[in-house]
């Protein structure tokens, strides 16, 4: 819990319109750091209803020993229902709270000005909208914002704080502060479609989706390789089922379409028909998952084959795992070959690539070989790539080699296999970010780890792989699939040019644009 000796800017008073789950979970937040909070709802008793609420959320920290009963009471003293929009008048900050609705927001702070100070700061907690239509019915634009808060707002300790074209500098530095004396983290955004979180988002599901598409994997292939591999709390298709793909496939639509139909963003033919089909996800007990009293319902593993008689394994002499591998085939009785010739299973280790056209172009027989992922840390869930025409024989072969150590995944052909494409897709997005101006590199980072719950901020992941890894792996898609989608963002081909860290600062830059 936040307290008042947190707050460095002196206490303010705060103004939220909107009680519903948003406005009460911002009540909570700016009431714990000492601020006085005046809250308004148009509905009858919902103000009165979410004081209530947000005392009973207080006692319960009280009842766990999270703060003290002194604490639960100061708390209480800073929160009152209004029971007049009037009553907003004293307000330093006002948030608006209410539902995504560009007219009802505008008739909002029409109504503010004529009720709050003329240093008053008005912020939306809008996800969708753009801050300069709502503020475009203001007289006074330049005291107008973005205020991003994420659910639930007590917990998510990141908060988009979003200047649109007119929004004066002198209003985002004391609304920054405000948001910081909570203990939040307010990341800065330009006013663009998906502002911050959203937008860098958009690689998790619309590469998970493309995957999909092209039978690359299945949904829990997918979800398994990027939860198990690369240590996301939730793949893309658990995450689309948790948030409901009727609003995941919106937010998808909306940001590609603001956009102006920018290839990255692509949205998936996948998604209209589930929604058609009520498959919405957890809400409606099945989405890309089935649940059962709320409790997804996972496949099995696929069984291990059993290695029937032993086989010689040639691995490709630049295989960035050759000695493991080779230790591997050892460990379970095996021959390493020398003669790719000779009757073998062949093992390859593309980067950005797939496997038959490695075959085509070195000449392997495509029957006898497959890829696996050369991705340093995969080795807790192994990727195994088939080429289009390695045989049962060889695929079950190579299953059981891998599968001595650990989880293996197999996966149809596929240029960059899952986690390389997913990741070097989350990289460039968050590169064209930084081109774009749209955010600062740390706030890039820190919106992405706070408010998405990845375990690396996009840039480090891009230093991690190497930023010339991960170059080679879009200019591969790109190459392979001709699709613009993954072209390389100029600002990291450019840092990568200069050897220089995708996390290096910014030059600073003197004169007019």
């Amino acid at each position: 819990m936040n307290s008042e000796a947190t707050n460095t800017i002196g206490l303010k008073t705060i103004g939220v319109i909107g009680t519903g789950t948003m406005g009460r979970g911002i009540i909570q937040l700016m009431a714990q750091a000492g601020h006085r909070v005046l809250c308004f709802d148009a509905a009858d008793s919902a103000a009165s209803a979410a004081v209530v609420f947000v005392n009973g959320m207080i006692s319960r920290s009280v009842e766990k020993g999270r703060i003290t009963p002194a604490d639960a009471e100061r708390i209480a003293r800073n929160m009152h229902a209004c029971a007049a929009f009037e009553d907003l008048a004293p307000c330093d900050l006002v948030i608006e709270a209410i539902a995504e609705n560009l007219d009802a927001k505008r008739q909002v702070f029409q109504a503010l000005e004529r009720v709050v100070g003329d240093d008053a700061i008005l912020a939306s907690n809008t996800s969708s909208l753009t801050i300069a239509d709502i503020a475009a019915a203001c007289n006074k634009p330049g005291r107008v914002l973005g205020l991003h808060f994420f659910n639930p707002v007590p917990l998510m300790k990141v908060v988009e704080l979003v200047a649109a074209v007119r929004t004066e500098p002198g209003a985002v530095a004391i609304t920054s502060e405000i948001v910081q004396s909570t203990g939040h983290r307010a990341v800065l955004a330009r006013d663009q479609p998906g502002f911050l979180v959203n937008h860098a988002g958009r690689g998790l599901y619309t590469e998970g989706l493309r995957l999909l598409e092209e039978q690359v994997a299945s949904h829990e292939d997918v979800d398994a390789l990027l939860r198990d591999a690369a240590g996301f709390r939730m793949g893309p298709f658990e995450l689309l089922d948790l948030t409901g793909l009727d609003v995941s496939g919106k937010v998808m639509e909306s940001i590609y379409e603001q956009f102006h139909q920018e290839p990255r963003f692509r949205p998936s033919s996948l998604v209209a028909p589930r929604i058609a089909a009520g498959l919405l996800g957890r809400k409606t007990g099945e989405g890309w998952y089935r649940y059962i009293d709320g409790v997804k319902q996972q496949r099995p593993e696929p069984a291990v084959p059993a290695i029937s008689a032993p086989f010689p394994v040639w691995i490709e002499p630049q295989a960035r795992d050759r000695v493991a591998l080779m230790h591997l085939a050892h460990a379970a009785g095996l021959n390493i070959s020398n003669d790719a010739a000779s009757e073998c299973l062949l093992v390859v280790q593309p980067w950005g690539r797939d496997v038959t056209s490695v075959c085509a172009e070195r000449g392997l027989d495509a029957r006898r070989c497959v890829g696996v992922d050369p991705l340093p840390g995969l080795d807790k869930r192994r990727t195994l790539m088939l080429s289009v025409g390695t045989t049962p024989r060889w695929r079950d072969a190579a299953h059981a080699l891998l599968a001595t150590d650990g989880a293996v995944t197999v996966i149809n052909d596929s240029p960059g296999f899952v986690v390389q494409r997913v990741l070097a897709v989350i990289v460039n997005i968050a590169a064209n970010i930084a081109q774009r101006g749209i955010a600062s590199v740390p706030d890039i980072e820190d919106a992405v780890k706070l408010g998405l719950g990845y375990p690396l901020g996009p840039l480090t992941w891009g230093d991690r792989l190497g930023g010339e890894g991960v170059l080679t792996i879009l200019r591969n898609l790109q190459a392979a699939t001709g699709d613009p989608r993954y072209r390389p963002s100029p600002w990291m081909v450019r840092r990568v040019g200069l050897g220089l860290s995708l996390l290096e600062p910014e030059a600073s830059r003197e004169g007019p644009c």
